[in-house]
């Protein structure tokens, strides 16, 4: 800005100058009356130039320094022209700028949040060491193998929720036709900042929904605080706490990066979870996700590794578990409305690929159990269920769940497709066997 006033007053000290030349050609070649005539112009137009141009230039230019470093600072613009409304076109998304926060995020928060939630969470969090018998085809003795795992503190005396892949690896996933692994023969349990083991008993497993109960001798244990996992958002600040690889006590920060994900194991078991960026590793299996209020959101169950592959982990929405535990430690294991099938999905490309049958979309009955609630309403081999209670059914999964949110003894009225035609079955619901 100051080259350009010096560069406003040389041009005009210029121009003076040629207009003193002209005047001064004036002056020869005229009488006195007309000299004094022009000198007086000319006196004139440089009092002008000194006592109004330049102050309106300078004042000009100094009002914009001031506005221009006032619209730099977001709250004094805001002040001045409150909040405009600019909307910009981008592959045809408008993006209303109103919103945008202008705030600058301060890390120490950030930090201050995880330094709190560690704090309040990891003496609720143990880590579990497992022993294994295993037995092989090609020796009649067996040896004993171990893994690493985390659990959760329920209750103050001593009542651990975990996963039942930490204690139970009799799944397709760790056996084979050559070997097979037993349950945990022998589990210790570590707590927060202490190097003792003690010695767990297995109190319930639940092969279905991964989960398990154990439980050491030991009082006066500080019991998790349990969230609402159903009030979650995506985006959402979390962290895992576990014992990934044997190492005791560790944290990782991310966030909730969708909900509601189905995945399914090794086993071909289908769970309905949270899915996180925050690491989940070998050994945080029972660990659990937690909020920035350190309340415990999840239980930490899977990941999906590979080469490329990179923040893919998954928890157990807590909520869901709270029936389950319950269970396992009042009955030793979960008491389950059943109807007695086993099925199939039928897709829209299973009718496409078999156009020669006569089939709907739905869960397809391929065996009924002796005695079970489906053998005694009627239900017969190939039916296809449609409906149950008024929802539409697309899969055994669509059944298991609707089935699922009933209590042992309930009715359970289905729609199925039989013979071209649609029939309604009235079914009441017994304890899984």
């Amino acid at each position: 800005m100051d080259n350009n006033n010096n560069e406003f007053i040389n041009t005009t000290a210029s121009e003076t100058n040629s207009e003193s030349n002209s005047f001064k050609s004036v002056k020869e070649k005229s009488n006195g009356k007309k000299h004094n005539k022009t000198v007086k112009e000319n006196k004139s137009t440089s009092n002008f130039t000194e006592k109004i141009l330049i102050p309106f230039i300078s004042g000009v230019v100094g009002a914009t320094l001031v506005v221009g470093a006032c619209f730099g600072v977001p709250s004094i613009k805001n002040n001045i022209i409150g909040k405009t409304s600019t909307t910009t076109k981008n592959n045809d998304t408008n993006i209303d700028y109103n919103n945008v926060n202008l705030d600058l995020i301060s890390l120490s928060n950030i930090s201050d949040t995880g330094v709190y939630v560690s704090k309040k969470v990891l003496p609720s969090i143990v880590g579990i060491s497992v022993e294994y018998s295993v037995s092989s085809l090609f020796s009649r003795s067996s040896s004993t193998a171990s893994a690493e795992g985390s659990g959760v503190i329920i209750s103050q005396d001593g009542y651990i929720l975990t996963n039942n892949h930490v204690i139970d690896s009799t799944s397709s996933s760790t056996s084979s036709s050559y070997y097979e692994v037993g349950k945990a023969s022998k589990i210790q349990v570590y707590l927060y900042n202490d190097d003792n083991p003690y010695e767990a008993k297995i109190i319930g497993t639940d092969e279905q929904t991964d989960l398990a109960v154990i439980k050491i001798e030991k009082n006066d244990l500080q019991a998790a605080e349990l969230g609402d996992s159903d009030t979650i958002q995506v985006g959402e600040w979390c962290m895992t706490i576990g014992n990934p690889l044997g190492m005791k006590s560790t944290v990782c920060q991310g966030s909730i990066s969708a909900l509601n994900r189905q995945v399914t194991d090794s086993d071909n078991k289908t769970y309905n979870v949270i899915q996180t960026d925050a690491a989940i590793n070998e050994g945080n299996s029972g660990g659990a996700l937690v909020n920035s209020k350190g309340q415990i959101i999840g239980i930490n169950t899977l990941k999906v590794s590979g080469e490329g592959v990179e923040g893919l982990g998954f928890a157990i929405p807590i909520n869901s578990t709270k029936s389950i535990y319950s269970d396992l430690i009042q009955y030793s294991k979960v008491k389950r409305p059943y109807i007695g099938i086993t099925g199939s999905d039928i897709t829209e490309n299973t009718i496409k690929a078999n156009p020669t049958f006569d089939l709907k979309v739905g869960a397809y009955v391929r065996s009924i159990e002796d005695y079970s609630p489906a053998e005694k309403a009627g239900l017969k081999i190939g039916d296809i269920i449609i409906e149950a209670d008024g929802k539409e059914v697309k899969s055994m999964n669509d059944l298991n769940e609707i089935k699922n949110s009933h209590q042992i003894g309930d009715k359970i009225t289905l729609k199925i497709y039989r013979d071209k035609k649609e029939r309604i079955v009235d079914i009441t619901l017994a304890e899984q066997p």
